[in-house]
């Protein structure tokens, strides 16, 4: 039987600290990738992959990002009117619509945690196992969801999570895999460690911001207790479903941003930019400004 995936959930409710002053007014998932705003990739991605209901965990603060989400027919109206019809019809392609579009917006109102945001996505997610996108994680290149979709359904189900490779002095910053065994893309994983210390880390497979998750992750997350920081963790309910469910890393195609972070969004601007001819002047105009730091 195959296990459609036809929800995804996207947790935007954070307040972007980490880019304050600029996310006080501008929620982060508005903030520009070149010239998209890191939602609309993420949407691109659900859209592509074939997703039909989309659930936006956000905070009452957030409003912009269900204006940038949703049409708004009276702008496109003001810019055809300026003569402005191919930035209208962007929009428009971007946007979705109450009538055409299977979209739904839920709030979460106290930062309790990525596992809580998820589970505050249930009584919107349509029934088999749901797609879990952090747009803070910008995946360039192959969809990745679109693949983890195909892997998920020909495999047995469970729970499923992007994996990368990272050196061994970073896994401090991942929920880490301890990988059972691989076959191709597929890691089958014993179990998940959260941010290990680089000496008691089981593999150097980290885990990214794109889950396929059984529909059982609800009802774990419903009596999961408070992990670290206080705060309901995605990846301890993971975990614990890994020995009844099965856990499987996915090695993605892609290539992975971390936008959660200024250099990484840096990045992930210049990445794009070295693809874009109109930014080519201005990246061998600045070429030569940066300079390598003198030894400590």
């Amino acid at each position: 039987m195959l296990h459609t995936v036809r929800t995804a959930i996207f947790p935007v409710a954070g307040l972007g600290t980490r880019f304050l002053p600029a996310t006080k007014a501008t929620p982060k998932e508005l903030l520009p990738v070149l010239d998209t705003p890191l939602i609309q990739y993420a949407i691109d991605e659900a859209r592509d992959a074939g997703i039909e209901r989309m659930v936006f965990v956000s905070h009452p603060s957030k409003s912009a990002i269900e204006r940038h989400v949703m049409d708004d027919a009276a702008l496109r109206s003001q810019l055809k009117a300026r003569g402005k019809v191919d930035i209208a019809a962007v929009l428009e392609e971007n946007a979705f619509c109450h009538e055409n579009d299977d979209v739904r917006f839920v709030m979460q109102s106290e930062p309790l945690g990525l596992g809580h945001a998820v589970l505050c996505a249930r009584e919107h997610a349509l029934p088999g196992a749901v797609a879990v996108i952090l747009p803070d994680d910008l995946i360039i290149g192959q969809n990745c969801l679109a693949e983890m979709i195909e892997a998920y359904e020909q495999g047995n189900g469970g729970h499923m999570v992007a994996s990368m490779r990272v050196p061994l002095d970073e896994t401090s910053k991942y929920g880490i895999l301890s990988v059972a065994n691989e076959a191709g893309r597929m890691l089958h994983a014993k179990c998940m460690v959260e941010k290990p210390a680089p000496q008691d880390a089981p593999s150097c497979h980290a885990v990214v911001g794109r889950y396929v998750l059984d529909a059982n992750v609800f009802e774990r997350l419903q009596t999961q207790v408070p992990g670290a920081g206080g705060e309901i963790q995605l990846t301890d309910a993971i975990a614990k479903d890994a020995s009844a469910l099965g856990l499987a890393g996915f090695s993605f195609s892609g290539r992975r941003f971390d936008c959660g972070s200024k250099a990484g969004m840096l990045r992930a601007t210049l990445h794009l930019a070295s693809q874009d001819p109109e930014c080519a002047a201005v990246l061998e105009e600045f070429s030569g400004i940066v300079q390598p730091r003198a030894a400590a």
